[in-house]
C-alpha cells in the first residue's frame, strides 16, 4: 500500500484504544477504584523511589516485614498469584476476553544450584500446563534464574573458571537446553528476558545457540532486544541475517528496557560510555524502526511487540492491516504486563490481534525484585502510567462513579 493511501487510514478502524468500555469490561467498580488508588500512588515519583529503596533494603537482608503490604497492593495488581494454580485461574479469566497469557515463574537473582534446579522444574510445569490450557502459548524465563549471574559476568569478561565454576556453568547451559527442548516437545515457545549489559553478551550467545538448535521448523526460542540500548536495533538486524544464513527462524521480543538507571550509574562509576540512548526520543525511534523491521520480515521472523506505548502498538496494528497480513498470524504478537495497559491489551484482543498478558507468579518474597522494577520502570522509562490513569478515570465517569471518592471508598 502506498504511503499516501496508508496515511488516509483511520486508526480507529484498526483498533480503538480510547474505548474504555471494552478496556475495563473485566473489572468491577471496586476493581477500578483499587486500581485508580494504586496508580495515583505510583504516579508519585518520590514515593516510588523511596518505597523501592526501602523494599530493596529489606529484601537484601531477607526481612519480610513489608510482604503483607506488597501482597495486598502491587502484588495483587501485577502478579498472577503465589503459585501455578493461582496463575492458571488468572489465565483462564483473561482467555474469556480472548487475551492470552505468557507465564513467568518470578524467581530471579538466585545463586544456589538447588534454586536453579527448582526453577527449571517449575518452568517445565508451566510448559506442561500451557500445552493443555490452549491460552498460554509462551513461558518466559530469565537465565539468571537458571545459572549464576556471577558466572555470566566472569565468562563475558574472559576470566578463567575454576573446575567447579566450569561445572556450574555447564549445568546452567544444560538447564537452558532442557527448558527449550521441552518447549519444542510440548508445542510451546520460550521468551528469554534481556538483562544487564555486563552479562547480556553471554546470554546472547546461549540464546543464539538455542535458536539454532530448536527454531528450525517454528519459533520456539525468542531473544529479547532492549531498544533503549544504542546498539540493539543493529543487533536485531544482524541477528536476523545470521538466522537466515544458518537457516533458522529468529524469535524476537522487542522491549524498551528495564535497567536504565542502573546502567547509567554503572557507566559513570566505571568510566565507560553509557550504552543507553541519549534521549527518550532516540529510544522511541529505534523501537518503532524495530517494529517496522519485524513486520516487514514476518514470514521468517517471529516477533512480539512487548510495549505499553500506545503509538508503538498502533504502529504494528496499522502495518499488519495495511499489508493485508492475517491479524492472527503466529509470527506477530503483542504483549503487555499483567495489571497494566488494559486499554491497549483488551482493545487489541477485541480487534482480533494476537495479544497476551505477561504474567509472573511466585512467592511474594521471590517476586519483589520484579515488582520494584515495574514501579521504577513506570516512573523512569515508559511514562505511560498517567495515560492509563486517565483511561481508568474516564471509565469510572462513564459508569457514573464518583472519582473524588476513590481514596475513601478504597479505604472502606
Amino acid at each position: 500500500m502506498a504511503g499516501s493511501e496508508a496515511a488516509e487510514i483511520d486508526p480507529r478502524t484498526v483498533v480503538d484504544f480510547s474505548n474504555t468500555e471494552i478496556a475495563f469490561a473485566h473489572k468491577s467498580n471496586g476493581d477500578l477504584r483499587r486500581t485508580s488508588w494504586l496508580f495515583r500512588l505510583m504516579n508519585k515519583d518520590w514515593l516510588v523511589r523511596t518505597g523501592s529503596s526501602v523494599a530493596l533494603w529489606f529484601h537484601g537482608r531477607n526481612i519480610h516485614l513489608l510482604n503483607p503490604v506488597f501482597k495486598s497492593t502491587i502484588f495483587k495488581q501485577f502478579v498472577g498469584g503465589t503459585d501455578l494454580q493461582d496463575a492458571a485461574k488468572a489465565a483462564t479469566f483473561l482467555w474469556k476476553h480472548q487475551v492470552q497469557t505468557i507465564l513467568d515463574f518470578g524467581a530471579e537473582g538466585k545463586e544456589d544450584e538447588s534454586d536453579f534446579d527448582f526453577t527449571l522444574q517449575e518452568n517445565i510445569r508451566s510448559i506442561q500446563f500451557a500445552a493443555k490450557a490452549g491460552s498460554v502459548p509462551v513461558v518466559s524465563s530469565k537465565l539468571t534464574a537458571l545459572c549464576s549471574s556471577r558466572l555470566f559476568e566472569k565468562y563475558q569478561l574472559g576470566q578463567p573458571f575454576t573446575a567447579e565454576e566450569q561445572q556450574s556453568f555447564d549445568r546452567g547451559f544444560q538447564r537452558v537446553d532442557t527448558l527449550c527442548r521441552t518447549a519444542l516437545e510440548y508445542g510451546i515457545a520460550v521468551y528469554v528476558d534481556a538483562e544487564e549489559t555486563w552479562i547480556q553478551d553471554t546470554i546472547d550467545e546461549w540464546v543464539k545457540s538455542m535458536m539454532e538448535r530448536y527454531n528450525r521448523e517454528r519459533a520456539v526460542v525468542y531473544h529479547t532486544y532492549q531498544l533503549y540500548r544504542k546498539d540493539k536495533l543493529a543487533s536485531l538486524m544482524a541477528d536476523y541475517h545470521e538466522a537466515r544464513e544458518k537457516d533458522y527462524i529468529l524469535g524476537a521480543k522487542i522491549v524498551r528496557g528495564a535497567y536504565m538507571e542502573k546502567e547509567r550509574e554503572r557507566a559513570v562509576i566505571m568510566q565507560y560510555p553509557s550504552p543507553i540512548q541519549d534521549t527518550l526520543e532516540d529510544t522511541h525511534r529505534d523501537y518503532n524502526n524495530a517494529v517496522r523491521f519485524c513486520v516487514e520480515h514476518y514470514t521468517d521472523l517471529a516477533s512480539c511487540t512487548a510495549s505499553h506505548n500506545m503509538e508503538s502498538n498502533l504502529l504494528q496494528a496499522r502495518l499488519i492491516v495495511e499489508q493485508g497480513i492475517d491479524r492472527r498470524h503466529p509470527h506477530l504478537f503483542f504483549c503487555q504486563l499483567y495489571g497494566m495497559s488494559d486499554f491497549i491489551t483488551f482493545n487489541l484482543a477485541k480487534a482480533g490481534f494476537n495479544v497476551a498478558k505477561y504474567m509472573p507468579y511466585g512467592p511474594v518474597k521471590d517476586v519483589i525484585p520484579y515488582l520494584i522494577r515495574r514501579a521504577m520502570e513506570n516512573t523512569a522509562v515508559t511514562g505511560e502510567m498517567s495515560r492509563e490513569l486517565e483511561q481508568i478515570v474516564t471509565e469510572m465517569q462513564r459508569r457514573g462513579m464518583s472519582v473524588k471518592s476513590t481514596y475513601r471508598k478504597h479505604a472502606e
